[in-house]
């Protein structure tokens, strides 16, 4: 959607795992400018994913000054910024230079599995539950950081001085925006830390002694939105303030206008993850689910159910640049329409493990139901429909979840973001495999979006959240769900076989 031809419009920073991008949006949700780069990853060993840190300031920096020249020559005016990250990556850089003393550890690496697994062995996964919402597994921050002052020479002492700062993401491109002057993070990042207690809304002192993370290596925690600083002069021309910080996916959840506990997004990028407004009162979810942070404002905390899924948008991506039996992943799409059905062909794409409902690092990725028919078309559609059977199992998992269970959804819809969200076949898939609505918004940049509206909101621009929304938030299409219950229960029945086989423990 086009934005307006001029007035005050917001920058949103949207650095995610395979790419940084640029997004400038007018005070109605419209797209002013937009620019993006790749971001390279790294695979040092089986299970471990890294990225350079100068290589995510490099793409962030150019990005945002390309979009910010866009909007500039239609006459636009940047009134703020607001940064959304993926989350759990965690960076770890000397307060003196800047410098980051090791690669990023992206949040798909496993190098802490074991670790994790000693920690559910010695009986300490009620304590980390209580406290942070969360299951011990690598996914999170903790252990990479642990890794990192244990691994990388005089880490710890450092950090115990005072001379590195840790950060998700976001705290790094923050200092990094504003010359060093903010060390500082949002609610919705720090509860992914697996160091930081939920209901406290501070760091946990415990968590931290487990996991030898000294207090001055930490950022202050504070509201999703408000004054977080201001850019050095020097990067953009200008001094602008930085109103909003997000989490990718609890931008999402504002981004697609779930304001309401019980409304629900399913996000399809580079893995999938549904998250459900579960209100003022912490959540307590069923074996499997999270309970996290959805936002914080005005001191006052929204909570969110969550379903983590680490390979969606990876499993065509690998068959495009892995296999090389599509050109590129638009052409999913017409190959899976191309076919009748999946002919028993199953893609379970736990490259690094399985996140929810099992929270299997062990587990590995497997291709089922092969024969000399077999070709490109079956793959992308395994590919695709791993999507929706994923999105079925969570669904599933939620339904016994207090406050989230798919029947209190607004309308019984579930909204549907990400890149993978223009998919209409895989929409379709995840509408009738799900057995639910799906809702895609006219707008499906809602990461973006999301931080966009929360740095308005921060910089007054909207005089609350919902005001945000509603100027913003637009519908674009409804998939209905129309497969027959003995056909949705036959091939769930065929995708729940095939991920017992890859299951770690099996």
């Amino acid at each position: 959607m086009a934005g307006a031809s001029s007035g005050p419009a917001v920058l949103a920073i949207d650095q995610g795992t395979t790419s940084s991008r640029a997004i400038v949006f007018d005070r109605a949700g419209g797209i002013v400018a937009t620019a993006q780069q790749p971001l390279p990853q790294h695979f040092p060993r089986d299970g471990w994913v890294e990225q350079d840190p100068e290589d995510i300031w490099r793409t962030v920096l150019e990005t945002a000054r390309q979009a910010i020249a866009g909007a500039e020559a239609r006459g636009f005016a940047l009134a703020a910024v607001g940064i959304v990250n993926q989350r759990e990556t965690t960076v770890l850089w000397e307060r003196g230079t800047g410098r980051p003393v090791h690669n990023a550890i992206v949040w798909q690496d496993r190098r802490g599995a074991d670790r994790c697994r000693e920690l559910v062995e010695s009986g300490a996964a009620p304590a980390i539950r209580r406290a942070t919402g969360l299951v011990p597994d690598s996914y999170f921050s903790a252990t990479k950081l642990e890794w990192l002052l244990n691994h990388v020479d005089g880490a710890s002492a450092a950090a115990e001085n005072g001379a590195l700062a840790f950060g998700t993401v976001d705290s790094f491109l923050l200092w990094r925006l504003t010359g060093g002057a903010a060390h500082a993070t949002d609610a919705t990042n720090a509860s992914r830390t697996m160091l930081f207690d939920i209901e406290a809304q501070a760091w946990d002192e415990a968590l931290c002694g487990e996991f030898g993370v000294p207090a001055p290596v930490l950022p202050e925690v504070r509201d999703s939105a408000g004054a977080f600083g201001v850019t050095d002069p020097a990067l953009f021309g200008a001094a602008i303030p930085v109103t909003g910080i997000a989490g990718d996916q609890q931008a999402a959840l504002v981004g697609q206008g779930c304001l309401t506990p019980g409304m629900a997004k399913s996000t399809y990028g580079t893995g999938c993850f549904i998250l459900v407004n579960a209100g003022r009162e912490r959540p307590e979810p069923g074996e499997g689910i999270l309970a996290t942070v959805a936002w914080r404002l005005g001191g006052e905390t929204v909570y969110a159910v969550e379903g983590a899924i680490f390979n969606a948008g990876t499993a065509v991506q690998w068959l495009r640049d892995g296999l090389g039996v599509i050109g590129e992943s638009a052409a999913s799409e017409a190959l899976a329409a191309g076919l009748p059905g999946n002919e028993g062909v199953y893609l379970v794409p736990a490259f690094t493990g399985l996140g929810a409902p099992w929270w299997d690092a062990g587990a590995r990725g497997g291709l089922f139901g092969l024969t000399r028919d077999t070709g490109a078309a079956h793959l992308a559609r395994a590919a695709l429909e791993a999507c929706g059977y994923q999105t079925a199992d969570l669904l599933d998992a939620m339904g016994g979840a207090e406050g989230a269970r798919l029947r209190e959804f607004e309308a019984g819809r579930l909204r549907a973001d990400g890149g993978m969200a223009a998919n209409d076949w895989l929409m379709q898939f995840v509408a009738d495999i799900a057995g639910a609505p799906v809702e895609r918004p006219a707008v499906t940049e809602t990461t973006a979006l999301g931080a966009a509206l929360l740095a308005g909101v921060g910089a007054g621009l909207y005089g609350s959240l919902d005001e945000a929304v509603a100027a913003a938030w637009r519908p674009d299409r409804i998939f209905a769900p129309s497969m027959p219950a003995d056909r949705r229960k036959a091939l769930l029945a065929g995708w729940r076989a095939a991920v017992d086989r890859v299951r770690s423990g099996a």
